[in-house]
């Protein structure tokens, strides 16, 4: 994800329903949509990855995104992010602060005093892997696609980097790469995977947070976990059919 620094009034930010990490952001605690659980029926027969976060476990750490970087040769500048943490504080006053630094690498410093603090918590993100993503519908040569494992992938020998898909993403997880010129994403550590290695991300998690696995597997970690818990997908309303899950998802969150 490409990260720079934006305020937004409420208006805007009903609007564009999407924040993005990087900057500080105020807004009001009104929410249009209310995050609903939405799995539907996986495809096929075969693997059928989906990921999980639990939110009551995240504590910010940020070393996701730092080994995630470092896996996958993202661009160290603070601008470009696979998967990042933010962290949410609601007010009293009923504002939303959105907060960060250098994608959740750098440490959070809570600069609101504590009696003015409803709530606070950290929110990690990532491609949510959809099963109808917009992002590989308007790609106009085929460099974005999903796998048979139903991850969005993107061919960057194919890319010509006209910046369709990330425009498309309704999440804000795609980015140009500065040295390469073409479109890079979480790929859940793709090239892992096929060598029977999880992903660099759940590898760094300490706490426990992260979870992924086979969504035909009913006794898979990802499918236990969502039995388990009350989770809900990003922005339902797109219907997308996010395969990125939160547990304690609060409205607040776009």
């Amino acid at each position: 994800m490409a990260i720079k620094k934006e305020n937004f009034s409420r208006r805007d930010f009903i609007k564009k329903s999407g924040l993005f990490a990087g900057g500080t952001v105020f807004l009001s605690a009104l929410s249009p949509y209310k995050a609903v659980f939405a799995l539907k029926k996986p495809k096929g027969k075969g693997k059928w990855y989906g990921i999980a976060i639990d939110i009551e476990k995240c504590i910010g750490c940020g070393n996701c995104a730092k080994a995630c970087k470092i896996e996958n040769n993202v661009s160290k500048e603070p601008f470009f992010f696979r998967n990042w943490v933010e962290q949410y504080t609601i007010t009293n006053e009923e504002e939303i602060i959105v907060k960060s630094p250098n994608g959740g690498i750098d440490p959070f410093k809570q600069e609101v005093p504590e009696e003015d603090i409803y709530k606070t918590f950290f929110v990690p993100k990532m491609c949510n892997h959809c099963a109808k993503s917009p992002c590989t519908q308007v790609c106009p040569v085929g460099a974005s696609f999903e796998s048979p494992e139903g991850l969005a992938l993107v061919d960057q020998s194919y890319c010509i980097g006209c910046g369709y898909c990330v425009q498309a993403c309704p999440y804000g997880c795609r980015f140009i790469d500065p040295a390469k010129g073409v479109v890079d994403k979480c790929t859940l550590c793709y090239h892992r995977l096929e060598q029977g290695l999880d992903p660099a991300c759940m590898m760094a998690c300490s706490t426990g947070a992260r979870i992924y696995g086979d969504l035909n597997d009913k006794d898979s970690a990802v499918s236990m976990f969502l039995k388990e818990n009350n989770c809900a997908v990003l922005k339902p309303q797109l219907n997308t059919e996010s395969k990125l899950f939160y547990n304690a998802l609060s409205q607040e969150v776009h």
